[in-house]
């Protein structure tokens, strides 16, 4: 087992095809700039990125999502980050009004 200074934090990326589209402020990189600053000024120790461009988070089976999730079964995640919640469950804000979600 890890002691909790030996874990890691994990940054996890997440760019689909049709967010893509919507420029800059989405990419990839501007999204590791992002984590990579948070996990600094909060002094999360050991960033490591796992990345899933051009995947669609409508479906959990992405390579790097999946690599991740092992990392954390594994016992060597301390915290996950991500920007926002869509790179995980891949659901807009129109998708949580729909479901209720959200008003």
């Amino acid at each position: 087992m890890l002691r909790a200074t030996d874990k890691i934090t994990a940054l996890y990326c997440r760019l689909s095809q049709e967010d893509a589209n919507e420029g800059e402020s989405n990419s990839i990189s501007n999204q590791k700039r992002i984590l990579e600053q948070y996990a600094r000024d909060h002094r999360f120790p050991n960033p490591v990125f796992f990345v899933d461009d051009g995947y669609s988070g409508t479906s959990f089976q992405r390579p790097g999502f999946q690599k991740m999730l092992d990392e954390i079964e594994a016992g060597h995640v301390a915290v996950c980050i991500v920007k926002d919640y869509c790179a995980i469950i891949g659901l807009n804000q129109k998708d949580l009004e729909n479901q209720g979600i959200l008003a």
